[in-house]
């Protein structure tokens, strides 16, 4: 191995320099205050945990997107988080045991075993909440309305948030009487939106007219909140399940549309993010010059029955590295002062009053002089008079 070959990072694995990481720091203490102001307590699950509890419950998608690694105490197999849901799940379910709603919020690490998209990184740092017991439409509302409150709360002055709901094509592929294998392949049909292969696919695998036009019109439904009008006439012949949906879209729109006027809404009814294991509406948030989402949540009430305890939940997740590389964060708060090396105890104690004060000071070592940590550096403090005084470094 060379020089050059030890210092390379696996693909899609970075490094966090210090403006990143301080941005990053930023916004993590930034949300995490705000979820506590809205009762969400903190936990920190671990990093890896048994396999056997990690990846039941999200179906094959987080299989597949998790490192797995042997224990060397026990020999079982481990896996590092790909999504720290479960690992609430589980806490909600073992570890506290609580009867009514509780909510928790998060911030921490996750590894992907294949990036998401090419330009992903592998290691995201997400901050997020979770709401268990309440499978009313008041724990989707409070959700989507956190989200909002997220997005104002890092700077975009724009909200854009797509929203869907998984069960409308589940109860649509029920009823049409689809097995496992045909609904997988129109669900991945439907997530590329290949519009003319899921029209042929329609006419060789569907007999019912009235279910193939539903089927076929699924793409076509999406756009702003006038578009579940449409739907509900579109799918008029659907089981009742599709159109309890729709109503419940057209409950959260309306609330979520009156407590933030600056929301734009977008609603795609084809949209399956996390089909294999939510349950009920699903929601992304983007930002602008950003082409993957920023966040994304959703409804999955049967997380925890594998836990045995089966409980109603909501929440979402946000990439706060997503958001540092689309520059929203506090820059650096101003440069230090520096503090040339002495023996001096007044300087000490001046130092000591500059740091309560909010100031950042470096202080010397040995012969380092003002010149070498000039990039960090654009005051000095100074004996003059008898008194510690700070000046501008080139005084």
């Amino acid at each position: 191995m060379t020089y050059a070959d030890r210092w390379l990072l696996p693909d899609g694995v970075e490094d966090l320099l210090p403006q990143q990481a301080q941005s990053i720091e930023q916004l993590r203490r930034r949300l995490l205050n705000l979820y506590g102001g809205w009762g969400y307590e903190m936990v920190i699950p671990p990093l890896l945990e048994y396999t056997d509890s990690l990846l039941i419950g999200l179906g094959r998608d987080l299989d597949l997107m998790t490192f797995k690694v042997t224990d060397q105490l026990s020999g079982r197999t481990m896996g590092i988080r790909a999504d720290i849901t479960p690992q609430i799940a589980r806490i909600d379910a073992h570890s506290l045991k609580r009867s009514g709603p509780s909510r928790f919020c998060y911030a921490g690490h996750v590894l992907h075993a294949k990036p998401k998209s090419a330009l992903a990184t592998r290691l995201p740092i997400q901050a997020g909440v979770e709401l268990y017991g309440e499978a009313g439409l008041d724990a989707d509302i409070e959700v989507v309305s956190l989200l909002l409150e997220s997005l104002q709360a890092v700077g975009l002055d724009t909200l854009h948030i797509d929203l869907g709901h998984v069960g409308i094509f589940r109860a649509l592929a029920e009823a049409a009487g689809l097995n496992s294998e045909q609904e997988e392949t129109l669900f991945d049909l439907l997530q590329g939106k290949a519009v003319t292969e899921i029209a042929a696919w329609i006419d060789a695998n569907i007999q019912d007219a009235a279910m193939a036009a539903m089927l076929q019109t699924l793409p076509s439904l999406a756009g702003g909140q006038d578009i579940l009008a449409v739907a509900r006439e579109k799918l008029a012949e659907a089981p009742d399940e599709v159109l309890a949906a729709i109503d419940e879209l057209e409950a959260v729109a309306e609330v979520v549309a009156a407590r933030y006027s600056n929301a734009k809404l977008y609603f795609d009814l084809s949209e399956l993010r996390g089909y294999h294991y939510h349950t009920g509406i699903v929601f992304a948030a983007f930002a602008p010059g950003y082409g993957e989402a920023v966040a994304n949540g959703g409804r999955y009430d049967h997380i925890g029955e594998v836990f045995g305890n089966a409980r109603a939940a909501t929440g979402f997740a946000v990439d706060l590295t997503a958001l540092v590389r689309l520059g929203i964060g506090e820059q650096a708060s101003g440069k230090a002062i520096f503090a040339p090396a002495t023996e001096e105890a007044g300087q000490w104690q001046a130092i000591i009053a500059l740091r309560s004060q909010g100031e950042k000071v470096i202080c010397g070592l040995g012969e380092q002089a003002a010149a070498d940590v000039a990039e960090q550096c654009d005051r000095q403090l100074v004996l003059d008079g008898g008194e510690y005084r700070v000046q501008p470094l080139n005084s």
